[in-house]
């Protein structure tokens, strides 16, 4: 046989080895319907990173308590923030709009500068659709011989940042011929991300400041904290950072977490409460940011800018601002940038 042609039961093989670049999110449901949050529930609650309980235990619990009761109130949360259709775009989901935006524009930024027959860019989630595995796959299979994973989570916890990884090993380990793997490391410190918050910030108020702006992340229960979870250093270095950046010595900054689950203890202050305690100590216009978030969703569009806004009001606060997410803001998508290039250092 010669050494310069395939025998003839020789598998395809791509023509020209790809750089796949993969952004991966939470996820979102299906729908607003309860049978998609249903189902969306179970599969994000499923998950042992994200529920550190006994299996049978937090089996029973999920199946005849947890999946009876909340997906009727998460069903009725998510459609407040869904979407109208859009030039035919019928997916209402914020989340998915922006992952798929966000990837998009990355795509046209890197093909500015490199040829694109070389990359593919691509974006999963982790519980939902896409799946992770399914387009690991479809970047696998358009010849990407190398992946760069970028969960979109700045700052690091098991139940985020872990959780992605652990999927894209349950993907590997069933792969005969694995491709080159790189994750892009937590930004909670990095000097693009603290920039670009900055100027987020400071558009909503090129002339005016209000009383005190809060800086809700979302939480984890204090036992992950306790058994050695960076989330809450990360998120705290994250508003340091943050606050030193803005050098807003007048407003009063505060920090809090979002988005409790179950009846243990987790990390504080709670955001709601500092919410109503802000404005019963007379703040009068609250701003509110969620650093921690790339995108908006419905932690952010339902639990913040709509609970969080009434319950500022309710408490005798006069004005309430909620500055968005980065999403797919030139000044976000000036950071995804630099994280993919720092990141793909010999691959591009």
């Amino acid at each position: 046989m010669s050494i310069r042609s395939f025998p003839d039961s020789h598998p395809p093989t791509p023509r020209h080895a790809k750089l796949g670049i993969l952004l991966v999110n939470l996820g979102s449901p299906d729908d607003t319907s309860v049978k998609a949050l249903r189902r969306y529930l179970r599969e994000f609650l499923s998950d042992a990173r994200v529920i550190e309980l006994p299996r049978f235990w937090w089996w029973l619990i999920l199946n005849f308590i947890v999946l009876r009761r909340r997906p009727a109130k998460s069903s009725a949360a998510y459609a407040r923030i869904w979407l109208a259709e859009v030039d035919g775009d019928a997916d209402g989901a914020p989340l998915r709009k922006y992952t798929t935006s966000q990837a998009e524009q990355l795509h046209q930024m890197l093909a500015d500068e490199h040829d694109s027959a070389h990359f593919v860019v691509d974006w999963a989630m982790r519980y939902g659709k896409p799946s992770i595995p399914e387009r690991l796959g479809a970047l696998q299979a358009a010849g990407c011989n190398r992946l760069l994973i970028l969960p979109l989570y700045p700052q690091y916890a098991a139940a985020t940042t872990a959780s992605v990884q652990d999927a894209v090993f349950q993907w590997m380990l069933k792969q005969r011929w694995q491709p080159s793997l790189r994750f892009v490391a937590p930004w909670h410190d990095h000097p693009a991300y603290i920039q670009a918050l900055t100027a987020s910030i400071r558009k909503q108020f090129k002339n005016t400041r209000p009383d005190a702006l809060l800086l809700s992340f979302h939480g984890i229960p204090q036992r992950y904290f306790t058994q050695g979870d960076p989330y809450h250093c990360h998120a705290m270095k994250t508003a340091r950072l943050l606050s030193e950046s803005l050098g807003w010595e007048e407003v009063r900054i505060e920090v809090a977490f979002q988005s409790r689950f179950g009846r243990e203890e987790w990390i504080k202050p709670y955001t709601d409460e500092v919410i109503e305690s802000l404005a019963k100590d007379g703040v009068k216009h609250l701003a509110i940011i969620a650093p921690g978030f790339s995108v908006d969703c419905l932690e952010t569009l339902e639990e913040l800018n709509i609970e969080g806004r009434a319950a500022f009001l309710r408490a005798g606060g006069a004005e309430f601002t909620y500055i968005p997410c980065l999403n797919d803001s030139a000044d976000g998508m000036r950071l995804i940038k630099i994280l993919v290039d720092e990141n793909s250092g010999g691959w591009l």
